[in-house]
């Protein structure tokens, strides 16, 4: 039965599109046909209105085994035979409606992306971003969100390591969940998701198909609006105890050779699996939905084509070696199912009982292939006039900083997020070295092998909404800049893009300039994007999100012992900023939150300058010049002294520059910054290593666990260290 323009509508096609299916198939296509077409040319598919700038983005690096966008998730060299696999992705709006399951599984998802190309999971990281701490359905969402995170990731048996959390108005209605996957895998055994071979069995193996999760990918490509929640079928549900004996068993049957190509069934499910691997092989196939286990009786054809339902992958064997492969899968109480071969034609035909009700060109469906590719108009936003209006001077200087500095600690984008971090299983695999020794990016060993990796993400949204371009420099540098505060060379990115409609002319020129901003930054700092996620439409009625493009980047230490800490060692040991502080407090949690300037232009940023200083750390670390090494972000100077005196345990004696307002001086955001303690004999050969970056002592670490500022004691450590630990905690239960 012909499908009509007004349910195609409905399924989220444009007419123009509708139009083009029927070109491209030579009449008009079923309902069913629509179906597969309205996922798989979906933004979240498709990338229809982003595809043409992330083609801009470096893709290119001596590290990369893989090309960006040619498999389920990045893939490089990081030595000795070893490969990294990874990848960042979103689960925003299924996390919206329903917390728990739309985070679990957005967790899941992430990881089998990686262990379907053969590599095992070995750290989780996510960056979260909320509404306002004092709203009831935020303090529902965040404890949803984390919980599902939790509960998914500590049941499947992989840390979660890292991970950032903001909160800002503009995310009440549309939470950002983006979750992180790092995988290791010995170079030359891993598996491409691919079809080819005319007769080679098709089988689809783990959970039963079920409703959960029809249309998830349309789902994700539309605004939120106050009936998203009647659309609950679109969030799918999560069994990470089956997903652990799918990763088991997938990893056991890639190494017995008889594997021609896997896929994750994520979005658009049966229909994304069996397209996007039969266009790349071109070849096509024959599938018998009929033969597909479900949960439900009399699932309908397109239900099954658009199911989302979890822990499911799509595997093409090598004919002959069935029984071979079933073996593994029943070991593992697994279903491993027959539906279908692979076709010398290039189409994919789809068979209910014998009924043929889908017969599609493979390419035509597939981002690369036959989907739609826009160029949206975009114009420079009307509020960058009230950022360009922004006076300091209007700003009064506090007459008491240590009351504003107290303030300030427990915001909660600055406070401690201990009582998130604590619900999620860190040490499990013991590979994970961040628990006991905090370092700026997570440190995680690989076993069997000397080298450790470190991870991180990485976004600061408010100076992305100053300035995208600029703003999404600072988010590439400061991922690296954690890395290598770590003692980690920094090797490739994978990317979150979290903004608003793209059919809105000022989203899309933050989208724009932010592609340009993360290009540029890749480039000089030899970070290639490895693959990534475009999650659009998170926007409501109260208008988007702040531009969030999240950054996870992945760097390499050599061995351990290249791994630096963030925290004072010992007393008398000397203070520094290496690199220039500035009478700078734009875009700061002080000015932002503090004294409620919504609008002031991205904190001082220069690429250069970024470049030699993250080069001038690199060479101290292997030195072994400094004691700790910290990045300053968040909150400025003071907050970062203040966190590395925390985590050892001890005190500090910090005056202020003259030449500099005091609060622009302890709480202003300028970038570029890392403050590092050294063992006070080493000061000459500290000083004579710094040829081309400017530094400034501004302290001592003291035994005395005062907080001193310009001889002004402030208070012992520990107070500091419970209201930062306890804030968020009492914000959450409040």
């Amino acid at each position: 039965m012909q499908a009509t323009l007004d349910q195609a509508i409905k399924l989220g096609l444009r007419e123009e599109e509708f139009e083009k299916i029927k070109q491209v198939l030579g009449r008009t296509p079923n309902f069913n046909e629509t179906a597969m077409y309205s996922v798989m040319w979906s933004e979240h598919c498709s990338y229809k209105n982003s595809i043409k700038w992330l083609k801009t983005l470096p893709r290119d690096g001596e590290r990369l085994l893989v090309k960006a966008g040619e498999e389920n998730a990045g893939l490089v060299d990081i030595g000795d035979g070893w490969g990294c696999v990874f990848k960042i992705e979103s689960h925003n709006h299924p996390s919206a409606i329903e917390p728990f399951q739309g985070a679990a599984t957005g967790v899941g998802g992430i990881h089998r992306d990686i262990f379907t190309m053969g590599a095992r999971p070995i750290a989780a990281l996510n960056s979260l971003r909320f509404g306002e701490m004092d709203n009831p359905k935020t303090k529902w969402l965040l404890k949803g969100i984390v919980k599902g995170i939790g509960h998914y990731g500590n049941c499947f048996g992989v840390p979660t390591v890292a991970g950032e959390v903001y909160y800002e108005d503009c995310y009440q209605t549309n939470p950002l969940v983006n979750a992180m996957s790092v995988g290791v895998v010995r170079v030359g055994e891993t598996v491409s998701a691919t079809s080819h071979g005319e007769g080679n069995p098709v089988f689809i193996v783990g959970a039963s198909t079920g409703k959960d999760g029809i249309g998830g990918a349309s789902f994700a490509s539309a605004d939120i609006s106050e009936n998203s929640a009647e659309q609950l079928p679109s969030v799918q549900v999560g069994d990470p105890f089956e997903e652990k004996k799918l990763l088991e068993a997938c990893l056991e049957t890639i190494k017995t050779g008889a594997i021609i190509g896997m896929q994750d069934m994520g979005a658009a499910g049966i229909t994304c699996s069996t397209s996007e691997m039969s266009a790349k092989g071109e070849h096509g196939m024959i599938i018998h939905l009929d033969k597909v286990p479900t949960r439900q009786a009399n699932m309908k054809a397109w239900e099954m084509l658009l199911s989302e339902s979890q822990e499911r992958m799509l595997v093409v064997i090598k004919k002959g070696r069935e029984q071979e492969i079933q073996k593994i899968f029943d070991k593992w109480d697994i279903h491993c199912v027959q539906i279908g071969e692979v076709t010398k034609d290039k189409n994919i035909k789809f068979y209910m009982h014998g009924e043929l009700v889908g017969d599609v060109p493979a390419e035509s469906l597939v981002l690369g292939g036959g989907a739609p590719v826009y160029e949206r108009e975009y114009s420079e936003p009307k509020y960058f006039a009230q950022i360009k209006a922004f006076n300091p001077d209007s700003i009064p200087v506090p007459t008491d900083l240590k009351e504003v500095a107290f303030e300030l600690v427990q915001l909660p984008n600055i406070a401690s997020k201990k009582w998130i971090y604590e619900q999620y299983d860190s040490m499990v695999g013991t590979g994970n070295t961040h628990t006991n020794a905090p370092s700026d990016a997570a440190v995680v060993r690989i076993h069997g092998a000397k080298k450790a990796l470190a991870v991180t993400t990485d976004c600061n949204s408010r100076y992305v909404f100053a300035d995208p371009y600029k703003g999404a420099m600072i988010a590439v540098s400061e991922a690296a800049r954690n890395i290598v505060c770590s003692g980690g060379v920094p090797v490739a990115i994978t990317n979150c893009l979290n903004f608003g409609n793209p059919y809105n002319p000022e989203v899309y020129y933050q989208f724009v300039h932010a592609i340009k901003g993360m290009g540029e930054a890749c480039l000089k700092l030899g970070t290639p994007v490895t693959g990534g996620n475009v999650s659009f439409y998170n926007q409501s009625e109260d208008g988007p999100v702040y531009p969030t493009p999240t950054i996870g980047m992945v760097g390499v230490l050599e061995s351990l012992d290249q791994k630096m800490t963030m925290h004072f060692k010992k007393p008398g040991d000397v203070i520094y900023v290496v690199g220039v502080n500035r009478n700078d407090m734009n875009c700061s949690e002080y000015l932002h939150h503090l004294c409620g300037v919504t609008h002031s232009p991205a904190p001082h940023f220069d690429m250069e300058e970024e470049y030699k200083v993250q080069q001038t750390i690199l060479n101290l670390i292997s030195e072994k010049i400094i004691n700790s090494a910290h990045d300053i972000s968040e909150g400025g100077l003071f907050t970062c002294v203040l966190e590395s005196a925390m985590a050892g345990g001890l005190g500090f004696h910090m005056h202020t520059d003259a030449n500099i307002r005091k609060d622009a001086f302890l709480f202003g955001e300028g970038q570029s910054r890392v403050v590092v303690s050294i063992n006070h004999h080493y000061q000459p050969i500290f000083e004579a290593e710094m040829k081309d970056v400017p530094f400034t002592k501004i302290g001592v670490v003291s035994a005395d666990k005062e907080v001193c500022v310009d001889n002004d004691v402030w208070g012992y450590i520990n107070d500091w260290k419970d209201a930062y630990d306890t804030a968020l905690e009492k914000l959450i239960n409040g």
